[in-house]
C-alpha cells in the first residue's frame, strides 16, 4: 500500500498515473494548495520544501518526495517502465521535464493563465520558450514513438500530465502532429484515464 500526498495538479497526476499503471493500490491524502495545507508542519516534516507529491510506502515505511525521485523509486519497485537497458535515455527526458518542461510550462501559467495582463515580459517570455518546448517534444516524437524510444516509460507518464493542460497553453496541440498523435495515444490508456481522475469526480482528460 502507497499513501499519497497529493494535490490536482500536473506534478500530482504523474503519480496517481504511474500509480494505477503498475496497478499498486494507494490511498490518497489530498493537500490544498489554496488553503496553504503544504506548508503545515506535520507535511514539511516529509516534504522539506512544502511540495507535492510526497509518497509513504506502508510496506517499506519509506518517505520519498520530489516527483522525479517517486517515478524512479515506484519504476524500481515493480520492475515496470525503467529498466537497464532504457535507463540512460529514461532518465534523460526524466530529467529534462523536472527540470526544463515542467518549471517553464508551470511559469507559463502562471503569467499566461493566472495573472494575465501583470506582466507582458513575463507573459512573452514564458510563451515564447513553450511553443517551443512543443516544437522540441514534437520534433523528437516524430522520429520516436514515445520519449526514450519504441517503450512507453516514466518519462511519458513524467510529461504527458503538463501537456495535458494544452488547453491553457494557447499554442495549439492539433499543431503538432507527432506530439499530438503521443499525447492522444496515451491519454487513451485505462490507467491514465484512472489516474487522471484520482480523486473519482468524474474529471475528462482534455482532448486536442
Amino acid at each position: 500500500m502507497i499513501e499519497l500526498f497529493t494535490a490536482n495538479t500536473p506534478n500530482g497526476k504523474k503519480i496517481s498515473i504511474m500509480l494505477e499503471e503498475i496497478g499498486y493500490e494507494y490511498k490518497v491524502n489530498s493537500i490544498d494548495l489554496n488553503k496553504g495545507e503544504q506548508f503545515n508542519p506535520d507535511f514539511k516534516k516529509i516534504s522539506p520544501f512544502s511540495k507535492i507529491p510526497v509518497i509513504k510506502d506502508l510496506e517499506s515505511n519509506e518517505i520519498i518526495f520530489e516527483s522525479g525521485a517517486i517515478l524512479i523509486y515506484l519504476a524500481e519497485k515493480s520492475g515496470k517502465y525503467l529498466n537497464s537497458k532504457n535507463r540512460n535515455i529514461v532518465t534523460q527526458w526524466l530529467m529534462a521535464q523536472m527540470g526544463y518542461v515542467g518549471p517553464i510550462l508551470g511559469q507559463h501559467h502562471q503569467f499566461h493563465h493566472y495573472n494575465a495582463g501583470k506582466s507582458k515580459f513575463g507573459e512573452e517570455r514564458y510563451f515564447r520558450i513553450s511553443r517551443s518546448i512543443y516544437k522540441d517534444l514534437n520534433y523528437r516524437l516524430s522520429n520516436s514513438k514515445y520519449l526514450a524510444g519504441n517503450d512507453y516509460s516514466i518519462a511519458d507518464i513524467a510529461t504527458w500530465p503538463w501537456i495535458a493542460r494544452h488547453d491553457w497553453h494557447d499554442i495549439g496541440l492539433k499543431n503538432h502532429a507527432s506530439l499530438c498523435r503521443w499525447y492522444e495515444e496515451i491519454a487513451n490508456r485505462s490507467a491514465v484515464k484512472r489516474g487522471y481522475d484520482y480523486l473519482n469526480k468524474g474529471e475528462k482528460i482534455p482532448m486536442p
